[in-house]
């Protein structure tokens, strides 16, 4: 049946709100025009790129029932009219009563942070299946609950759209909540709606520059989540710098680390190709470890799970259980099988501490030759783009530098501010000298022609990581977003391409 609600009703007592037009009956919340159908309640965000005001006529036209806007309109529309002192707040908290508070009888648990939230939300996915949950997730890879699995548009929707989601998912049997919580959503308000049990911070590096403009204004957005929690409901990596001043701000709120003594730690680790084993102390008692991921920043990916469904009283048998039976994580160092005997990996890394963190993972794994591919995507944060390739070239014997998302910028541009970092670390090679095994760097800006060169290259005993898209099976060009999947296009130059000989064989 569908939703129905009088406008009146849905806005009563929230602060901040005006109402002008008389009252309409609301069955649909929308703030796209595109996607406006008869009865909708229309938002008009402002954006970046574009304002809602300037598809006022357009949703109108679609039969949308009544406006809330961000400031008081200058001409009549015909309908009623809600002015918003803060209009992604109030859309969130309309969508909350509109849904019916979806979230209020679920176990949500929130996650986020620079790296590490999808491998974080996977982990706790399988640790409440192991307790007895079914939990449905919302993040960077899709939409999820049960066999049902919707693409992402971004990591954490507009609430409009989250909460009809939740709504939905609780109406099939999800008791759990599971989220990566973007700092562009906490910034806007997008996860407002939602009454949160747990809050997990897991660290904080360079990356959204270009929206934040500083790393405290991007700190307190993340901070936000542990503002919609209760005091004793945080867990905090205390590994990081941020976590640290995050714990200063939260005193009441669980800590863990890989390194000190803490809530949640390590009593003894082995880490190699095949993954972690060992014991974690979680509040004094030593529980079972063992994990297929590999690298020390999924230790910390493993520790900020347990924290959490610690922090959300699952048993310490279930959160063991969930870890070992954890399945790999689309596109975190995702392997790529293949005939040759190469290591082959495909990554999400796609900020210059996530590939750092990555390449640093992979050293205590021999290889007899490392090749990386790795591009930057256009239309963000052009700092990270030199320390990106230099990455990539210092910890490679060979790096290949190609296009990532060029979007709306020059593939080529982005390509030559990669290279002020790739030229401190290494040299720029011929082909024919990257072929004869000497270390360096290339640029190849097509994607594919780069992927099949490196596989070109790849001989047995070879570590071969594709860096920056990982789960990712698509490619934008400029607006037109075409079919690419790094997986797929690895799995095809792997195992159908030539072994190019060369001096390194």
């Amino acid at each position: 049946m569908k939703q129905r609600a009088q406008l009146r009703a849905l806005i009563a007592e929230i602060p901040g709100l005006l109402v002008t037009g008389g009252t309409t009956e609301v069955a649909g919340l929308a703030c796209d025009s595109r996607r406006v159908v008869p009865g909708d309640l229309f938002f008009a965000l402002p954006g970046v790129k574009c304002d809602g005001w300037d598809y006022i006529a357009e949703a109108l036209a679609a039969g949308a029932c009544a406006l809330v806007l961000n400031r008081a309109p200058q001409t009549e529309y015909g309908v009623p009219v809600v002015v918003a002192e803060n209009i992604r707040l109030a859309m969130a908290q309309i969508a909350q009563r509109f849904y019916a508070d979806p979230s209020s009888d679920l176990l949500v648990i929130g996650v986020t942070g620079t790296n590490g939230k999808t491998t974080t939300s996977y982990l706790l996915e399988s640790i409440l299946k192991a307790a007895g949950y079914r939990p449905a997730v919302f993040g960077t890879v899709d939409y999820r609950f049960g066999s049902e699995k919707i693409p992402a548009s971004h990591t954490t929707p507009e609430s409009i759209e989250l909460l009809k989601l939740v709504a939905e998912f609780r109406g099939k049997g999800a008791n759990a909540l599971i989220l990566e919580v973007s700092s562009h959503a906490l910034e806007q308000h997008r996860v407002d709606g939602l009454k949160f049990n747990v809050a997990i911070f897991t660290n904080l590096t360079p990356e959204h520059l270009d929206f934040h403009g500083t790393m405290d204004a991007y700190f307190s957005s993340k901070a936000r989540l542990f503002d919609l929690v209760p005091a004793h409901s945080g867990v905090i990596n205390l590994d990081d710098s941020y976590g640290v001043w995050l714990k200063d701000q939260h005193p009441d709120a669980l800590g863990f680390s890989r390194l000190l003594p803490t809530d949640i730690g390590l009593k003894q680790l082995s880490s190699d190709a095949n993954g972690q084993r060992g014991e974690m102390l979680i509040a004094g008692n030593a529980v079972a470890l063992n994990s297929a991921l590999v690298g020390d920043f999924n230790v910390s990916n493993i520790l900020a799970a347990v924290a959490g469904a610690h922090c959300a009283g699952v048993t310490d048998e279930a959160i063991a259980l969930g870890i070992a039976q954890a399945p790999q994580v689309p596109g975190r160092l995702e392997r790529v099988e293949n005939r040759r005997g190469v290591l082959a990996l495909v990554d999400f890394a796609h900020t210059s501490d996530a590939l750092t963190q990555v390449l640093a993972a992979l050293v205590g794994i021999p290889a007899r030759r490392r090749i990386t591919v790795v591009g930057c995507g256009g239309d963000r944060d052009p700092k990270k783009r030199p320390l990106m390739a230099a990455a990539a070239v210092r910890s490679s014997d060979l790096a290949v530098l190609t296009s990532d998302n060029p979007r709306t910028e020059d593939p080529l541009a982005i390509l030559e501010q990669m290279k002020l970092g790739a030229v401190e670390a290494g040299c720029e090679l011929t082909f024919a000298e990257a072929v004869a095994g000497e270390s360096g760097f290339v640029v190849i800006p097509d994607r594919r022609a780069a992927l099949d060169f490196a596989a070109s290259l790849a001989a047995e005993g070879d570590l071969l990581l594709v860096a920056g898209k990982g789960h990712e099976d698509y490619q934008v060009l400029g607006t037109t977003k075409i079919h690419f999947d790094d997986r797929e296009e690895l799995t095809r130059a792997l195992n159908c391409a030539t072994h190019t000989k060369g001096g390194h064989q």
